[in-house]
């Protein structure tokens, strides 16, 4: 799972990440990854034809979709994840001393923990064997041992 900081809760936020994203990995690399991009209905996600298409060449990037409402099940996995970010930023936790690094550290954790549906697997490594480690580096993402991990408030303590 990838995270960002964004400066606004808009679409124009999405929409920059995301290009951004596709800028890193390049196009063939961007398509293989994101053939849809699955989503809530949220107004950050209100410009579907934005995230749909490059910005620099109009042709197709990806499909964007929605879940139902009231249906967080339709996207377990990002529910998991999203448990294990608030074990490090509690519900009512300030995001205004965050910086991006911050964020690719906790992602770091998050996605170096294993997992029991991935095999004992980390989705580091699932990502890795079947992606390999460079789209990892491109996109800022690291392995942390398993000692290592810290899924609690103290990972971003300063």
């Amino acid at each position: 799972m990838l995270a960002f900081l964004r400066d606004a809760n808009t679409s124009g936020s999405v929409i920059r990440i995301i290009n951004a994203i596709d800028r890193v990995l390049g196009a063939k690399a961007f398509n293989k990854l994101f053939p849809v991009i699955l989503t809530d209905n949220g107004s950050e996600f209100s410009n579907p034809k934005e995230i749909e298409y490059r910005d620099t060449v109009p042709c197709l990037r990806t499909k964007v979709f929605y879940c139902d409402p009231s249906s967080p099940y339709q996207k377990g996995s990002c529910e998991v994840n999203h448990e294990l970010i608030r074990r490090i930023l509690p519900k009512g936790s300030s995001f205004d001393d965050l910086t991006q690094e911050d964020i690719f550290l906790m992602m770091n954790h998050i996605n170096s923990y294993k997992r029991k549906k991935l095999n004992n697997r980390s989705p580091y490594d699932a990502f890795s064997f079947y992606y390999g480690e460079d789209l990892l580096k491109k996109l800022g993402c690291s392995p942390v041992a398993s000692e290592n991990i810290i899924l609690k408030p103290k990972l971003l303590k300063k």
